[in-house]
C-alpha cells in the first residue's frame, strides 16, 4: 500500500519540489498552504507522515500539531522550516531540517520513519 505525505508550507516553490520529490519515490501526497487548512487535509486525507513547516500565515505549524495531538493522532511529523535553530520546534517531531535542505537526507529520513 503506498504511504501518503501531507506537505504543510506556505511557499509554493517548497510544496512543488516536495511533492515532486516524493513522487518520484513511490509516495501519494497531499497539500496544505498553512496550519489552518491543514486541519481539514489532515482529516480528510489520513496522511501517514506530516511534513510541517513551523511560520506559516493564518496558523503557525507548532498550534496544528498540538490540535492534531490533542486530538489522539499519533501521525508522525518532520519539521521543514527557515527559522533559524530549533527553538520554536516541535519536540515530539521526528527530525527537525532547516531550509535549504538536502532532498536525499529529508527523503532517507521520511522512508526509515515510514519503514519503506
Amino acid at each position: 500500500m503506498t504511504k501518503k505525505i501531507m506537505i504543510v508550507d506556505d511557499d509554493p516553490a517548497i510544496t512543488r519540489y516536495l511533492e515532486t520529490l516524493f513522487k518520484d519515490n513511490g509516495f501519494d501526497t497531499c497539500i496544505a498552504d498553512d496550519g489552518k487548512q491543514a486541519m481539514d487535509v489532515f482529516l480528510e486525507q489520513q496522511p501517514d507522515l506530516i511534513t510541517l513547516d513551523l511560520e506559516m500565515p493564518e496558523e503557525w505549524g507548532p498550534r496544528f500539531f498540538r490540535k492534531i495531538s490533542k486530538k489522539g493522532y499519533t501521525t508522525p511529523v518532520i519539521v521543514i522550516s527557515g527559522l533559524s535553530g530549533r527553538t520554536h520546534s516541535i519536540p515530539k517531531a521526528e527530525a527537525f531540517f532547516a531550509k535549504p535542505f538536502k532532498p536525499e537526507e529529508v527523503l532517507a529520513k521520511v522512508k526509515a520513519v515510514l519503514g519503506v
